[in-house]
């Protein structure tokens, strides 16, 4: 009942104002005047077209074929396409990623309640419903961008990776690179998510164990066996009847104490042990995803760039001032959780409880966040030039709007990676979070120009794996965002302008 009524929830505002969208802004419009033509291209057989200018690989046009493909034989029976070419208007190619937006709206149900199983229905829809709404992703639900694709095909890979489907996730981590390169990041996140499953399996009920990392292995085609093993006797934990399969591992690790009392060395520790003991049941389940890896490397080193057109404006930079921007947005999106009394109360109670460590961990943030801001703070000339993008005013109002601001936000910026990185530990390993920062740097420390639709998946991954159980905070969340849709969804709409100095009509967006 759930998925269902995600669906049609998420269909009740996607259908009307994709059709609001079509009628008022029926031409391609920004980065849509590349991928519009390019897809027709391929609406009228011409497989070997390719704009330059066009800086990702093809994904989001094989499955927009696919989709034209699914409507032309209705079309056809209602007199209203001529020819398979004539259907691929801009406002049915949009409408791939409206049609998209609702498939990902039911995945992230999925994840939802697999990774939180105890959380009832209701909560479960309301959590979904919410997260639909962010912003970043509502918004490209209306046009013709790879971003709903993007996030719908990384966010299936990494649901069919917790159910253990391998190697079907690894041929939709595939795709998802196929439809933009910087997937490639979050397809070896899903794999060390996969490799951490496996090996620091966690317990929390018990609580009150010996805090030595005590770890219990199951035989799982035989639920009573089980050898508890410490020390120098980790390395004999394996029975004699292991059988290797590639789909599902006969042996479940639990530390019992992880992630709350054992420290971030400890796991490390414990799951290079695992891993050495299960690095042929690993490497039959996970090598399909390095067969990615390896086609991604070769096609960087033939391609000379990770960007297919226009290389010169996509050049690799370390602009390590992405990760402070990131951390300060996810934050606000995430405001109700992160600023509220008590969060601030529980980074402080943190920090007061090991002040030594936590002094120095502040200090060396602070100082490598005022060196980001100085040294590798990146102003892209699209960012300068481009009026048309918010964050044109968020650089020039606020982040630059005095010499001495950028400097005063990096306490925030800390701040909330602090908090991010206090939300995260509750249910996951240290190990995984850090996995998730190196991911997350990856992804857009290498990233010249200021982006906020870059930050959509890693955004995504925070918020699915932060315990934020306050429906209020959740409720306070989806008004935010709803307020910030109309706002942004009006002024693209109803608010044009026109520039002097190019014709055309010109409209604000993200």
């Amino acid at each position: 009942m759930g998925r269902v009524a995600v669906a049609l929830i998420v269909s009740s505002w996607v259908i009307p104002i994709s059709i609001l969208v079509n009628h008022i802004v029926p031409d391609p419009y920004m980065d849509e005047i590349f991928h519009v033509p390019q897809t027709q291209q391929y609406c009228k057989g011409n497989f070997r077209s390719w704009d330059p200018m066009i800086t990702t690989p093809p994904g989001l046009y094989i499955v927009s074929l696919a989709h034209v493909a699914c409507l032309f034989p209705g079309l056809i029976f209602m007199n209203a396409a001529p020819s398979f070419s004539k259907t691929c208007t801009t406002s049915i190619l949009r409408s791939t990623n409206g049609v998209l937006a609702i498939f990902c709206s039911i995945l992230i149900y999925e994840l939802i309640t697999h990774l939180r199983p105890a959380l009832e229905n209701k909560r479960a829809t309301l959590y979904t419903v919410v997260l639909t709404l962010y912003p970043l992703h509502w918004f490209f639900t209306y046009l013709y961008y790879t971003d709903v694709l993007s996030l719908t095909a990384v966010l299936a890979t990494y649901l069919l990776s917790l159910k253990e489907k391998y190697w079907t996730s690894a041929l939709l981590g595939g795709f998802a690179v196929l439809v933009r390169q910087t997937n490639i990041i979050w397809i070896m996140f899903i794999v060390c998510t996969g490799v951490i499953n496996l090996t620091l399996a966690q317990q929390k009920e018990n609580p009150e164990l010996d805090k030595s990392s005590i770890l219990e292995v199951k035989d799982v085609r035989s639920p009573s066996r089980k050898i508890v093993t410490t020390g120098s006797n980790l390395r004999k934990r394996r029975p004699n009847n292991h059988v290797n399969t590639p789909e599902h591992f006969p042996y479940k690790a639990t530390i019992r104490t992880l992630p709350h009392s054992a420290g971030l060395f400890k796991e490390i520790h414990i799951m290079f042990l695992r891993l050495w003991q299960l690095k042929w049941e690993l490497f039959t389940s996970f090598s399909p995803f390095f067969v990615i890896l390896v086609a991604f490397l070769a096609f960087v080193y033939w391609n000379g760039s990770i960007v297919l057109g226009a290389k010169d404006a996509h050049t690799i930079s370390p602009h390590l001032a992405q990760l402070l921007y990131f951390s300060l947005v996810s934050a606000l999106f995430l405001a109700p959780a992160h600023f509220s009394l008590d969060q601030v109360a529980a980074v402080a109670q943190s920090f007061w409880k090991n002040k030594p460590l936590s002094i120095l961990e502040w200090c060396i943030a602070l100082i490598a966040g005022c060196l980001s801001v100085r040294f590798f703070s990146i102003a892209h000339p699209y960012l300068l030039a481009d009026n048309r993008h918010y964050t044109f005013y968020l650089w020039r109002k606020v982040i630059n709007t005095h010499s001495l601001m950028k400097y005063l936000l990096v306490p925030l910026y800390v701040y909330s990676w602090f908090s991010i990185s206090e939300i995260l530990a509750k249910s996951r390993p240290k190990i995984w979070v850090l996995a998730y920062f190196l991911a997350s740097a990856a992804t857009l420390v290498p990233a010249p120009l200021i982006e906020l639709r870059y930050y959509t998946t890693p955004f995504f991954f925070l918020v699915l794996h932060s315990d934020i159980d306050n429906k209020y905070s959740w409720f306070l969340m989806g008004m935010l965002y709803i307020a910030i849709n109309i706002f942004t969804m009006f002024m693209f709409l109803f608010r044009p302008f026109s520039w002097n100095h190019e014709p055309g009509i010109q409209r604000f967006l993200w």
